[in-house]
């Protein structure tokens, strides 16, 4: 499921970056999405697109890290998906 978790995840980065950062760019981690030039709105969008879509809850109170590459992203929902 991890690889189809970071395709979504890659998608949903493309939807709310308005296309300025591909799928492909942010699945291949060699930045990170701020340094791709995910702006601070497209974060909010971001994280707010990750909760619909999972129906999660997403911590923004402690260590923000796995936010940065969408492989951690991944992994960090995914403990999230089966703890529930």
């Amino acid at each position: 499921m991890s690889g189809a978790l970071e395709h979504r995840l890659a998608d949903l980065v493309a939807d709310v970056s308005g296309g300025e950062i591909s799928a492909e760019q942010a699945l291949a981690g060699d930045h990170s999405l701020s340094a791709l030039g995910l702006t601070s709105l497209a974060w909010i969008r971001l994280i707010d697109a990750i909760e619909d879509a999972f129906e999660v809850d997403l911590d923004l109170g402690g260590d923000l890290s796995a936010f940065e590459r969408v492989d951690a992203l991944a992994s960090h929902l995914s403990g999230l998906l089966d703890a529930r």
